[in-house]
């Protein structure tokens, strides 16, 4: 029966825990949930669960969390007593070994934000908004030694919205990519799922967001920044500096109207800002260093803006 199938599974953040739900639904033996170790958060450095850790131990689920996993004497001889038939690694951020990857007869299955080979990295999600992609989806494949060039098992698509950021379509996929897992599951104990390989030549790349991603280059048109503001909510965002602070541009708007580069003009209650291209973006949701998220209108009251001052000054 499928639900005989043992299963050892492997993640940390919120996309994760739709899975691990289904296949605890689904009636799968999910002997043992690996997720990363605590980490100290917020100003008090408090240790904070992960999602998955705090769902695991919500479902009464038996849980270990490594330090490490590649020289793991102690975890690999766990992994290796349980017998699994399959691995499931759903972003637990840890580069798989190859014992782990020998260990299970079905072998080790990943569920990726992206369409493969397109967008393999940490940030799938991030980088296809902030590149304008129109469609995307999530790919269940096999993973061997590189970085997700694993043979395809399943894919399914989705459209992208021109209002989707980050946040919003995050948990789209990850409920789309559960029921893909389920569904491959079953076709790979079936025998009726053939794994292909992936193109490389049309692979591209979403590396890890670091905090420099979200400064804005005025020189950029305003449809390309819009795309970058959508895809990196919430961290990095989109950032520049005014009058020496750091300044948090939220929500904006593109128009085709030439102003010089970085340049705000106002026009009554509105706030524009020159960019690439003959195109300008109208700032619409803001934030100042130290401050609460505001509207445009209101800031421009606050700190009486002026036509021909510049965002990006230090």
């Amino acid at each position: 029966m499928l639900s005989s199938l043992n299963l050892v599974f492997c993640g940390t953040p919120a996309f994760a825990v739709p899975t691990l739900e289904g296949l605890v639904k689904a009636g799968f033996q999910v002997r043992l949930v690996v997720t990363q170790p605590d980490r100290p958060q917020g100003r008090g450095l408090e240790f904070v669960f992960s999602p998955v850790k705090q769902r695991t131990l919500q479902l009464g689920l038996p849980i270990v969390q490594p330090t490490g996993i590649k020289n793991n004497d102690a975890f690999r001889a766990q992994l290796t007593d349980l017998k699994p038939d399959a691995i499931i690694v759903v972003g637990y951020g840890r580069i798989i070994p190859q014992w782990m990857l020998d260990l299970p007869p079905l072998g080790n299955i990943n569920l990726h934000a992206s369409l493969l080979p397109r967008y393999r990295g940490a940030a799938p999600i991030q980088w296809a908004i902030a590149r304008g992609e129109s469609v995307t989806g999530v790919t269940t494949m096999k993973i061997d030694a590189g970085l997700d060039t694993g043979d395809i098992l399943m894919q399914q698509e989705v459209p992208i919205s021109p209002s989707d950021t980050a946040e919003m379509l995050s948990p789209k996929l990850a409920a789309m990519g559960a029921d893909l897992m389920l569904t491959t599951l079953r076709g790979l104990q079936a025998g009726t799922i053939l794994p292909r390989p992936q193109e490389d030549k049309q692979a591209t790349l979403a590396p890890i967001l670091k905090r420099e991603d979200g400064l804005i280059d005025f020189s950029r048109p305003a449809a390309e920044m819009l795309n970058r503001m959508r895809g990196f909510q919430p961290w990095p965002g989109a950032y520049t500096k005014f009058r020496g602070k750091t300044l948090q541009i939220w929500q904006a708007a593109g128009f085709e109207r030439s102003l010089p580069l970085a340049e705000l003009r106002v026009e009554g209650d509105r706030v524009f800002v020159g960019c690439g291209r003959e195109t300008a973006l109208e700032i619409l949701e803001i934030q100042l260093e130290g401050k609460k998220r505001t509207s445009a209108a209101d800031f421009l009251r606050g700190y009486r803006l002026q036509s021909g001052e510049k965002l990006g000054l230090s």
